[in-house]
């Protein structure tokens, strides 16, 4: 392991972290949407993460042990409530509409999780580029 794996592994925290926040920025704004069916409703989005556990080469680019890789955006399976609605235009023959089934604090829980670890990434970025700066002022002395 060279001392720019740090750099990419962090990086690549950081790319995966983007990802997470945009779900949860997508789960918060639909948030509120309803639709006539429960096949039709807003899906919360879940981002599932995958580590290399061994240097790889993925497409043209090296990644070294450690790093992480967004392996997909799934779709959260939990179900959908029913609000009888009779009022409004999308509710079914009963007037029921069907929410989505994002839960608005589980998304802040996500939302906050997301930025510590993009927080504690760049971290590690600036404390990595402090050592290699400091190394090199000793090589010179």
């Amino acid at each position: 392991m060279g001392l720019t794996d740090i750099f990419d592994i962090a990086g690549s925290a950081l790319a995966g972290q983007t990802t997470r926040l945009h779900a949860t920025a997508s789960n918060m704004a639909n948030a509120s949407n309803v639709s006539s069916t429960a096949e039709d409703a807003y899906k919360a989005k879940r981002v599932v993460f995958r580590t290399v556990l061994e240097d790889q080469i993925i497409g043209n680019v090296r990644r070294p042990a450690g790093s992480l890789l967004v392996d997909g955006v799934k779709d959260d399976p939990s179900p959908h409530r029913k609000l009888y609605d009779p009022s409004n235009p999308l509710a079914d023959e009963d007037g029921y509409v069907y929410q989505s089934n994002v839960e608005e604090v589980e998304e802040v829980v996500e939302m906050l999780a997301a930025a510590r670890s993009y927080q504690n990434n760049v971290e590690v970025i600036n404390t990595a580029k402090q050592l290699m700066t400091r190394t090199l002022e000793v090589l010179k002395a």
